[in-house]
This record gives structure tokens, C-alpha cells and sequence, in this order.
């Protein structure tokens, strides 16, 4: 049975630094991944000082998506740093229509992918993103028994074990008993940091990743809701 899996996330970058693995992983064994980009990420780092940083985000967020194996991808075209309860409900309408015309295999299986409800780093976008995503899945699943999980990314508390306040609010990790899936796709560490990479323009967070994760790059974790 075929799987189709949407990633809906709030930055280019954002499907590269948590989840690239179990995307990978999910490609190679036949499932449809279709990304969902809300922003242009014009608000990210800019080392290089060019004046069309979301232009050049998008464009990094395709080669990404390229090297994933993406089915389609679909960029929605809110301003970086904007999200709000007004615009997750103008998401939540465009997801719907996107979900509607893309996932019309009436055998298939049907999963969300998302970061952790919390924002993960307490970014407002990505918990706009999220609660986008667990809105139009809990809606679409009342009716459609296709739509059979979400899952949403987090981190574990041993790699980020106090909070963090340098920038944001953001919580310690989540404990071991919250993570109900864990993918393990280090054989494909390479291929990760490739997709990582493609994000040239913001390589200072890409690699404090890759250095954070080290030999456990590749492992996702997530908690699933059905």
C-alpha cells in the first residue's frame, strides 16, 4: 500500500536539520514525500550579506528537497517571523487544498510530519507550522480513514537536557518515556549532511547540528498521534 507523507514546516532548512533521515529512509522504501514550506526564511542568518536572502533560501530549500527525493513541494509565502492565529488559520485552508488535489489515491495511507507542537526551539513559525499541520490531520481524520498518524519531531532530553534561553524560550528535550518512535538512519549519514549542506547560506546552524548529533546524526525521534 502506498504511503504518502506530508512534511509541512515553517523554514527551508527546517526539513533538512531534524528529519532529513526518516525522509530519506522513507523515499528509498517507496513512500511519496511532499514538502510544505510557510516561509521564504528571510529572517535567517545571512554570513554572506546578500540583499535576497529568501530568494536564495528557496532556492536551497528546492536542491534539498531535490536530494530527498521529494514528490512535490510547495511553498506558501509567508513572511519569516509573522506567523499568528490569523495566519494559521489562512494555513490551515491552503494545506487542506493542497492535501485535497495532491493526495487522491483512495488506497493510499496518509501521515503528517511536523515539528514538535512546542516549536522545538520555541519559534513562534514552528509552532504555527505544527499546530497547522495536527489541525488539518485531526479535521481530515474524522472522516477519511486514510489519515493514520502524525508525527512530530522532537528532541531528546540527553542531547538537550535544561532550557535554553541564549534566544528564544526554548524547552529541555523530551524524555525517553514521551518518544514513541525512534529512526535510526546512520547508515546514511552522508547523504544527510549532503541535504544539510544545501542550506549553504545558514552552514552556521547546519553544522552546530551535525556537531550536537555527532555519531547520532541520523537519529530522528518523534511522538506519533493517531
Amino acid at each position: 500500500m502506498k504511503k504518502i507523507i506530508f512534511g509541512i514546516f515553517a523554514h527551508p532548512d527546517d526539513e533538512a536539520f531534524i528529519v532529513a533521515g526518516t525522509l530519506l529512509k522513507e523515499v528509498r522504501t517507496g513512500s511519496e514525500v511532499h514538502l510544505i514550506c510557510l516561509t521564504e526564511g528571510a529572517a535567517g542568518t545571512n554570513p554572506d550579506n546578500v540583499p535576497n536572502l529568501g530568494e536564495v533560501r528557496l532556492e536551497e530549500w528546492r536542491k534539498a528537497g531535490e536530494l530527498l527525493g521529494a514528490t512535490s513541494m510547495h511553498h506558501l509565502g509567508y513572511t519569516d517571523g509573522q506567523l499568528n492565529n490569523t495566519t494559521l488559520l489562512e494555513i490551515t485552508s491552503k494545506l487542506e487544498a493542497i492535501v485535497q488535489t495532491t493526495a487522491s489515491d483512495p488506497q493510499a495511507i496518509i501521515e503528517f510530519m511536523a515539528f514538535d507542537l512546542n516549536g522545538l526551539t520555541g519559534h513562534i513559525d514552528h509552532i504555527v507550522a505544527s499546530r497547522a499541520a495536527a489541525l488539518v490531520f485531526y479535521r481530515r481524520k474524522q472522516n477519511d480513514t486514510r489519515f493514520t498518524r502524525l508525527r512530530l519531531a522532537c528532541l531528546p532530553r540527553d542531547l538537550y537536557p535544561t532550557t535554553d534561553t541564549n534566544w528564544l524560550y526554548m524547552e529541555p528535550g523530551r524524555l525517553a518515556s514521551e518518544i514513541n518512535e525512534a529512526i535510526d538512519a546512520r547508515d546514511m549519514q552522508g547523504e544527510i549532511i549532503e541535504v544539510i549542506h544545501a542550506h549553504y547560506s545558514q552552514r552556521q546552524d547546519g553544522d552546530a547540528m551535525i556537531q550536537t548529533f555527532g555519531d547520532r546524526l541520523g537519529m530522528n525521534y518523534f511522538i506519533v498521534k493517531e
